[in-house]
């Protein structure tokens, strides 16, 4: 049997009378896991959820992983860490299905009801319907990639977060997206759009079939990146095959092509802005996986650019 002590570290309204010892009958620091842990506060204060517990060490506060053992994470037995409450938890999953679902649920209402959005009818350009379905055919691949191929390294998040992140979303590529697209300044009579390379099929078709090799390639490489996690685990193994042999984040960069592809294509303000939006978002967030992978596998970890390839 292995007891630790587990100390506040702030405060738990959930947990009153902290600090408490838990005991893990039959097993040592060498097989109880972090998760042990959590289950035995559970046990003790019935409405503190596992997810909401983060543990820690006394002397750090970085987050000890559910699956380490004690002894992985320096804890020796009649130790102490500290607890802390990380409030209402959502899913990530469900927090993807949402931000996902702002723009499936914008773009309908701009393009199929122009009287209520900007006065009057709007007869939509041949580059206007090709956005839509673009739009609309990316976030269903988005939605149906977060229920049946995702696998998440963390299973919750703070649910007061899903506010932000669907903001991204549902503003940016939601409704100024929608509502730069579908105006009358996007309309077949407009003269932003007869006469131009707005209004050329040839090259409308080209940006559709440069953003169908973006949506593909990132479908591709999500596909990759769920092999290298067994379902129920935390586990990484170092990404290969295609795209991964340039960037560490492929995925990322074929998204930012696909909407630059509709960028391109519109000229709209709107679209710019959520490319450079986005682009300094996942940009951020490849440096960071690619840290994360060099710290993690070390010389193993073979040399590529970060997002961009040959530049970055």
């Amino acid at each position: 049997m292995v007891t630790v002590t587990v100390s506040s570290a702030g405060r738990t309204s959930l947990a009153k009378g902290l600090p408490i010892t838990v005991d893990i009958p039959g097993k040592g620091v060498e097989t109880a896991t972090v998760a042990d842990v959590k289950a035995e506060i559970l046990k003790k204060f019935p409405k503190f959820s596992t997810s909401r517990q983060k543990l820690a060490l006394k002397t750090d506060k970085r987050a000890l992983a559910d699956e380490k053992t004690l002894k992985e994470v320096g804890v020796v037995d009649g130790d102490e860490v500290t607890l802390k409450d990380l409030g209402p938890q959502i899913g990530w999953r469900t927090v993807f299905l949402i931000e996902y679902a702002g723009p499936l649920l914008i773009h309908p209402i701009f393009y199929y009801f122009p009287k209520l959005i900007y006065g009057g009818p709007v007869q939509h350009s041949r580059v206007s319907q090709y956005v839509y379905a673009m739009v609309m055919l990316h976030f269903l691949k988005r939605e149906l990639e977060s229920i049946f191929v995702h696998r998440f390294s963390n299973g919750t998040m703070p649910f007061t977060n899903v506010f932000k992140n669907s903001g991204h979303y549902w503003l940016f590529s939601g409704v100024f997206l929608a509502y730069s697209a579908y105006s009358p300044a996007y309309s077949s009579s407009s003269p932003y759009v007869r006469g131009t390379l707005r209004d050329d099929p040839n090259f409308l078709l080209g940006c559709v079939a440069v953003w169908l090799f973006a949506e593909l390639s990132n479908f591709s490489t999500h596909l990759t990146l769920r092999g290298l996690r067994p379902a129920g685990t935390r586990k990484r193994g170092i990404p290969k095959g295609y795209g991964f042999s340039l960037v560490s984040c492929p995925n990322y960069f074929f998204e930012l092509l696909g909407w630059a592809v509709i960028a391109v294509m519109t000229g709209s303000y709107a679209a710019y802005a959520f490319l450079a939006i986005a682009g300094y978002i996942q940009t951020v967030w490849a440096i960071k996986k690619h840290r994360n992978y060099k710290k993690e596998f070390g010389k193993d970890y073979p040399r590529r650019k970060v997002i961009f390839p040959f530049i970055f």
